[in-house]
């Protein structure tokens, strides 16, 4: 996983991994949840993956636009 870099400095994402069709988050508690085009479909995955490398906001994106639409977790 690329560690996120929370330009924002309030973060509670730690990291993420892009792959071709999904990313991966992991929060500050450990958690990895995984966003695919199933769920919660190809439009967030893709705003996910350009906020995860820009390094700023992809936690408010994910609790204002995704809530719990994900794909997995563990």
């Amino acid at each position: 996983m690329e560690p996120y870099r929370n330009l924002s400095g309030n973060s509670g994402i730690d990291a993420y991994e892009l792959g071709p069709e999904y990313i991966r988050v992991r929060f500050g508690d450990g958690r990895v949840y995984t966003y695919d085009y199933r769920r919660p479909g190809r439009s967030h995955v893709e705003q996910m993956k350009r906020l995860a490398t820009a390094g700023r906001g992809l936690c408010s994106y994910i609790s204002q636009q995704v809530g719990k639409d994900f794909a997995y977790k563990a």
